[in-house]
């Protein structure tokens, strides 16, 4: 009788030690969790705010929708991560079971973006060619008819920011600009470019286009544009596959946690 009592003791010891370790594990798991979504949710902000001169560029608004779609996933997942810290210490069955199946969908979600991403990426599907046409027929016109036009300091500062930052001149090359309204302008002051595309930007450098003076980037701003882009979204499917492995562990736990709580009450 005395053995029974001693190995039932033992028992519920091994299993509320077993539960204890669980139960931490998991917070930690939460934890990083959490601050995994505040980095994605900060990579989106600062894309709104570093970046919104060239989304200003942009003939659509397929980049903008990204960013806001990262601030958003950010915060998703920082939320999960506080109902899972939650769910853990209370050992409440219910909210265990709410935080497995929102982990699961962003798990999915964050796996399908991340394939996504990378078949645009490695394959160029339709959205690559329709992002480089969409990019050849509007940048030029937004240059040559916007740059420096009353009401227009926004696309003004975004294409002296672009040309400066990726050194280029133009949207396909300098010979674009012949066709700027501002050129064309006495307002230009005889300048054959802006100034911002000189490699050391001074007061009416634009007056000489020679290559010595000014960036004779080979596919202009579109080529560099573009690939800022894809190179964006090569990270964004990184990330989201990345975070998805390692949610694989937190699913685990909870489905740990969950069987070993399974006598316990609600």
């Amino acid at each position: 009788m005395v053995d029974l009592v001693t190995m039932s003791e033992y028992n519920e010891k091994k299993e509320t030690c077993g539960t204890i370790c669980l139960k931490y594990l998991l917070f930690t798991f939460n934890f990083f969790f959490w601050l995994a979504g505040l980095a994605v949710m900060a990579v989106g902000i600062w894309t709104l705010i570093q970046k919104s001169d060239y989304i200003s560029l942009l003939p659509s608004n397929t980049y903008a929708a990204t960013a806001y779609i990262l601030v958003i996933a950010g915060a998703i997942v920082m939320i999960t991560g506080i109902l899972g810290c939650c769910a853990t210490f209370k050992e409440r069955k219910s909210l265990l079971k709410v935080y497995f199946i929102l982990l699961l969908c962003i798990f999915i979600l964050e796996v399908l973006a991340g394939i996504l991403a990378y078949i645009y990426y490695q394959q160029c599907t339709p959205f690559c060619l329709q992002l480089n046409a969409e990019l050849k027929q509007s940048l030029k016109q937004t240059m040559t008819t916007k740059y420096k036009q009353p009401g227009e300091e926004k696309v003004t500062n975004a294409v002296d920011k672009l040309q400066q930052e990726f050194k280029c001149c133009g949207s396909n090359n300098s010979e674009d600009w012949r066709d700027s309204i501002w050129i064309n302008s006495p307002e230009a002051e005889k300048r054959l470019v802006p100034d911002s595309c000189c490699k050391t930007v001074t007061q009416r450098c634009g007056i000489r286009d020679h290559p010595s003076n000014i960036y004779k980037t080979e596919g202009g701003c579109i080529t560099k544009l573009e690939t800022f882009i894809r190179a964006h979204l090569l990270i964004i499917g990184a990330v989201g596959i990345g975070i998805a492995c390692v949610q694989l562990f937190g699913m685990i736990f909870t489905c740990c946690l969950y069987r070993s709580l399974k006598s316990e009450p609600y």
